[in-house]
């Protein structure tokens, strides 16, 4: 599949035909509207490591596995002791 098609539907359209909008312009737009970005990032980021490992999170959404683990913590969640295998046996 090619996520960079000019036939593909955008959530955020940029200006030029088929790209998405920049991050950075996204931000400024969120921003100006009163959303604090960095605050709902975080609270996101807590929601996710209380319903999935937080190893996981990390390798599926770039962050270091040290900084969603802490964020476990800090949440309160128990994926401390995830063991990643294969749990059908």
């Amino acid at each position: 599949m090619n996520t960079t098609s000019r036939h593909a539907a955008r959530l955020f359209p940029g200006r030029r035909a088929g790209r998405p909008m920049h991050p950075h312009s996204l931000a400024g737009l969120i921003r100006d509207i009163g959303i604090p970005g960095t605050a709902v990032r975080t609270s996101a980021l807590r929601q996710l490591v209380l319903q999935a490992p937080a190893l996981v999170l990390a390798r599926a959404l770039g962050f270091h596995d040290k900084t969603t683990t802490r964020v476990v913590a800090q949440a309160g969640g128990a994926w401390n002791r995830y063991a990643p295998s294969d749990h059908t046996q």
